[in-house]
């Protein structure tokens, strides 16, 4: 297995050392030097040929421990860590290849759980993984979120017991899209605050889109952005619903508050955006006061675009990826800025000498995955509808909200015929309620919406296994529409709502789909979906 601190030649990207010439402010040229300090890139892994396979194989120990992990612009953070960093390391593979993870719990015991209620935060020192975004198989020892990895019991952890292991194996397809995606944490109770602590990694599955000669021109640089819960220097725990709510959130890219990128004038860099936050949506722009560097989106989701589309703004909901080139323009000092983050995510210093000719963006690029369209439907009465919904005042605290996914298919309430805004089981999460039975070779059309008021309230629907074409938002049809597996629904009067089509492919199993803002996953706001070969049978929800 290769290892490289850094990435490949043309991605370690550093800031350029120069010295540049300013006016001052009394008209005279002055000489600014600028600080030769490295743009931070996770440490990344790469896939190597296995002998006597077919399949070149990633093969990869990540380490889950309580780490004191140094965060510059922050301090040291006593957080659950992948090898001791965040992010974790970058996963970097082509179609065809094997993911193979050995997973080392060496977290404590967890705290004792009554087991009243499962969709309250437990099991904090269990994880799982799922490699969010990727078309693989949800069963087994793949993209399996029902596994549990535990840590050592208390008596285990007394008597001397090893540390467990768990494997991890995921055959990527051979026709599988290439582009960025990342993995993290799924434990049903313990998501978010492993995330909130910075416990997630990227995930690059490199193809056709890398070798388009515009794209190989350009350095390819990780922007990982986590999203740190910090309280005393250690993560927070989420022990009630307000546990986060005093906390000013610190943003990091790459691990590191604010870091600062060096574009020289002229020059194109391609950035893998990836917004590993738990509970705050993106709105990026980059911008020196009333100068606006442009965007030139490629990617969504891991699935390239047929061509770039420019923007000034990229909005990346929580687990969104975007991949774009930017081309330095006017020598100064942009920020990457975020609504909802307190600060500039990152600086970005344009400086030193041009490239000339300025190095070119494509006009078209390798479509990561084709079309679908309302013909393809192959039910078109059976269309489905996901609403998110919150019920306050339900339960007692430190819990008190009800987070609900309602819709064509909800979870059954306790008591059918009372009070449903105070059932204790309506629309959450139940993992023996099968909500969705999804058939293969099939083509659906669903209409997503949530009924906040609030226009800050994102409720980002996210589906595992297979990605989503959003054809429609707020009534208006997308021209082209955009594939993404998670999508944001904000609040407001009125609210978001989205009409996507999917088509079913490949993998059966078991899996969810869920609100992605994971203090609601957590809570409840999540349904069962179970992937099926095609029969004829009831679609409906079913129990088992």
């Amino acid at each position: 297995m290769r290892e490289n601190v850094g990435i490949t030649r043309r991605s370690v990207l550093k800031a350029v050392p120069a010295a540049v010439l300013v006016a001052a402010s009394d008209g005279i040229l002055a000489r600014r030097a600028r600080a030769a300090t490295p743009f931070p890139q996770p440490v990344v892994r790469s896939a190597r040929p296995a002998p006597g396979a077919p399949r070149a194989v990633l093969d990869q120990t990540l380490d889950v421990r309580f780490t004191d992990t140094p965060v510059p612009g922050l301090g040291t953070v006593t957080t659950r860590t992948y090898n001791g960093t965040i992010p974790g390391p970058t996963l970097r593979v082509r179609a065809g290849d094997t993911l193979r993870l050995t997973q080392v719990n060496g977290l404590p015991p967890n705290r004792a759980h009554d087991g009243g209620h499962h969709n309250r935060p437990h099991r904090e020192n269990s994880f799982n993984l799922h490699t969010h975004g990727l078309h693989v198989s949800p069963s087994g020892d793949a993209d399996n979120v029902q596994r549990e990895f535990t840590p050592r019991t208390a008596e285990e952890a007394e008597a001397g017991a090893p540390e467990p292991r768990y494997l991890t194996v995921i055959d990527i397809p051979a026709d599988h899209p290439a582009g960025t995606y990342w993995y993290h944490p799924h434990v049903h109770g313990a998501t978010a605050e492993q995330i909130a602590g910075g416990m997630a990694g990227v995930l690059v599955v490199e193809g056709d889109v890398d070798e388009v000669p515009e794209i190989a021109a350009a350095a390819d640089v990780v922007v990982c952005v986590n999203e740190l819960m910090v309280k005393d220097g250690r993560t927070a725990a989420f022990v009630a619903g307000n546990s986060f709510a005093g906390i000013t959130p610190a943003f990091t890219v790459n691990g590191e508050v604010n870091p600062t990128l060096t574009l020289r004038p002229g020059e194109v860099q391609r950035w893998r955006l990836v917004a590993a936050t738990a509970f705050t949506a993106l709105s990026l722009r980059l911008a020196d006061g009333d100068s606006v560097l442009t965007l030139n989106q490629i990617a969504m989701d891991g699935v390239t675009f047929p061509a770039p589309v420019a923007t000034d703004t990229v909005l990346l909901s929580v687990g969104n990826r975007a991949d774009v080139l930017v081309r330095g323009g006017e020598p100064g000092t942009y920020e990457l800025r975020a609504q909802g983050a307190p600060g500039p995510l990152m600086t970005v210093e344009v400086t030193g000498e041009a490239v000339d000719p300025p190095m070119g963006l494509p006009a078209a690029l390798p479509q990561g995955k084709p079309f679908l369209d309302e013909g393809d439907i192959t039910n078109p009465e059976g269309d489905r509808t996901v609403v998110f919904h919150v019920d306050g005042g339900v339960f007692e605290q430190p819990f008190p909200h009800a987070y609900r996914v309602l819709g064509s298919r909800p979870t059954p309430a306790a008591d059918p015929d009372g009070d449903l805004t105070s059932d204790p089981a309506y629309g959450l999460f139940d993992p023996d309620y099968v909500n969705h039975t999804l058939e293969l070779g099939t083509v659906e059309r669903w209409t997503l919406r949530t009924d906040e008021s609030a226009p800050g309230f994102h409720h980002p629907f996210h589906l595992h296994t297979n990605h989503v074409l959003v054809t429609h938002r707020n009534g208006e049809r997308l021209d082209p529409p955009v594939w993404q597996d998670t999508v944001d629904l904000a609040g407001g009067s009125p609210s978001d709502t989205v009409t996507l089509l999917v088509g079913y492919q490949d993998f059966t199993g078991s899996t969810v789909l869920h609100c992605h803002q994971l203090q609601h996953e957590e809570l409840g706001m999540m349904q069962r979906v179970d992937y099926v070969e095609s029969r004829q049978g009831e679609r409906a929800g079913r129990r088992v």
